[in-house]
């Protein structure tokens, strides 16, 4: 699989993505993320659904924590993310995560960027709660060859 360094299209996922959040009217709060270049940007999803409340990552240390708020500022590793003091988020009132990644494979395992934030958080919480895959459809593949650690996805929007 090859990066690109052009900026690729947002919009087709965000599209699949809205229809998605319709067909699950009861989620309520949900984790997002701060799009890198190379990662699909959501932004025109989350302003189109007021109605949910939107969490973003705060990286504490190895860990992510989340925070409401929509000001985000450059933090660790040049991500946009909430200022430490933005109400905090327990992942236990999250409904869904929107992981981004580099890979993903129809049995819906992710190969992030080798950091293992996600797979920490995912690890954590609770049974219920949605883990969805965001990803451009170039970058479905056969097989992302997972570890013992990888938390595998529910879904994947492309």
């Amino acid at each position: 699989m090859r990066q690109s360094a052009a900026p690729r299209d947002s919009a087709p996922v965000c599209a699949a993505l809205d229809e998605w959040l319709h067909a699950h009217p009861s989620l309520r709060t949900i984790a997002t993320y701060s799009a890198l270049p190379d990662e699909v940007d959501l932004r025109a999803s989350l302003l189109r659904h007021p109605h949910i409340r939107w969490a973003f990552p705060r990286v504490c240390g190895d860990e992510l924590q989340f925070h409401g708020g929509e000001h985000l500022s450059a933090g660790s590793f040049g991500i946009l993310e909430p200022s430490a003091d933005s109400p905090v988020i327990p992942t236990s009132e999250i409904d869904a995560f929107l992981c981004p990644g580099l890979a993903f494979s129809p049995d819906g395992s992710r190969l992030g960027r080798g950091r293992g934030f996600y797979d920490r958080l995912l690890a954590k919480i609770r049974p219920d709660a949605l883990k969805i895959g965001i990803c451009f459809p170039e970058q479905r593949v056969a097989d992302t060859f997972p570890e013992p650690h990888d938390i595998p996805m529910d879904y994947v929007i492309s």
